[in-house]
């Protein structure tokens, strides 16, 4: 049997429509949508499980097992959404699953439901040609858009034994992407004394301390350009001050006692991350010193860059599937952000790659949208990629 296109569409759509937004506020999150992945797989005569990594907030871990021995392969999907936004920028509700033009629109229509939902169809279109060697696990996780705290539960309990290798069903544009920017989120906190506006020789204005930093953050980017380049499929490396506060309020004839800056670091293979946040913390060392405040830096989230050889059998049976099934060869390519196979990787060691439907930029605009026919053309891709992996094995 192979794949039901219709159903497919429609359990993209139904997914799409649950506003899987982690909200506390709203009581929005993915409980629902975790809830709903794991019943079709149930649908499908699996036996999925449902862990609470944190309250609303579950892993779905389903095994599927081919009854010969084999190798294990992954699919990996996330099941959370960013917010909708302005409602305003939006031509259709972002939570309605509107088919139009051959599209289907709604927050998380590309990233990723509806390459979760073609990764499930797949395991069952393999799983219904009959005994294959080896497993498939798939993995619907949480918090992929925050903290991925989901890919990092997953791993530390233990899930990824024996995992040989994860598709990662992000979209990316009909890109294979064997490659992936690392990422550091630091802040860097400078600690004065409050005076008054009017006496600031009374005090340490930690304000201009980062004001030097930043001068000395950019200079040290345009460094780590110069000495790696840019990469084939990654571009630069960038250090980005996304997040300024001084003090806790803001009262314009106080000078403060603390400011901090917050930076997203985005990095490429080669670029070591104790490096770099040797040298900021150096940085910032220096930045406090001629204005008398102190300085500490703290590593929010480290995410190393990930580097998949070509020639892995992973990338290669992705790529034979691709051409088998569309006719063409396929390309290969970079994330320029970190996805939940950037955890699973480099905690483990185990080879991944970033292959789903829906465009490259597409994520978190307004708009959202997939193509139907690319939801179709990725979850046929993947039986075959799923059955070259696993034989190959």
């Amino acid at each position: 049997m192979g794949i039901d296109h219709g159903a497919l569409v429609e359990v993209v759509g139904e997914l799409v429509r649950i506003p899987s937004v982690f909200d506390p506020s709203t009581d929005r999150c993915e409980e629902a949508a975790a809830r709903a992945v794991a019943g079709h797989l149930r649908a499908f005569g699996w036996d999925p499980a449902i862990e609470h990594v944190a309250p609303g907030r579950p892993n779905v871990h389903c095994i599927v097992d081919g009854g010969l021995p084999g190798p294990t392969l992954m699919f990996e999907g996330h099941t959370d959404v960013v917010t909708e936004g302005d409602l305003a920028l939006w031509s259709v509700d972002p939570f309605a699953a509107t088919i139009r033009d051959g599209r289907l629109y709604g927050r998380g229509a590309a990233d990723m439901k509806s390459g979760l939902v073609a990764a499930m169809f797949a395991t069952r279109a393999l799983a219904d040609r009959g005994p294959f060697p080896g497993r498939v696990v798939i993995g619907a996780l949480c918090d992929e858009e925050g903290m991925m705290t989901g890919a990092k539960h997953f791993v530390s309990v233990g899930h990824m034994a024996g995992v040989d290798g994860v598709i990662c069903c992000e979209p990316e544009g009909g890109e294979i992407c064997n490659t992936a920017k690392g990422a550091l989120r630091i802040r860097v906190g400078f600690h004065g004394r409050m005076a008054h506006g009017a006496m600031p020789f009374m005090g340490a204005n930690p304000n201009r301390a980062i004001g030097t930093f930043l001068v000395a953050l950019a200079d040290f980017e345009r460094e780590i350009q110069a000495a790696t380049g840019e990469h084939q499929h990654l571009g630069r490396a960038w250090l980005t001050p996304t997040a300024l506060r001084a003090g806790d309020s803001v009262q314009m004839n106080v000078m403060p006692a603390d400011a901090a800056v917050w930076i997203d670091v985005r990095t490429i293979p080669g670029l070591d991350h104790d490096e770099v946040v040797g040298r900021l913390d150096a940085l910032a060392a220096s930045s406090a010193a001629p204005h008398d405040v102190a300085a500490c830096i703290d590593v929010i989230d480290d995410r190393p860059a990930i580097d998949v050889d070509p020639a892995d059998p992973l990338v290669q049976a992705v790529l034979a599937a691709h051409l088998a099934t569309t006719g063409e060869p396929g390309v290969l390519g970079g994330v320029p952000g970190a996805t939940d196979g950037t955890v699973l990787t480099s905690r483990t060691g185990v080879p991944s790659v970033v292959y789903g439907p829906g465009g490259k930029w597409i994520a978190h605009q307004a708009d959202e949208f997939v193509e139907i026919a690319d939801i179709v053309r990725h979850a046929e891709v993947y039986v075959e990629a799923a059955d070259r992996f696993l034989r190959a094995g």
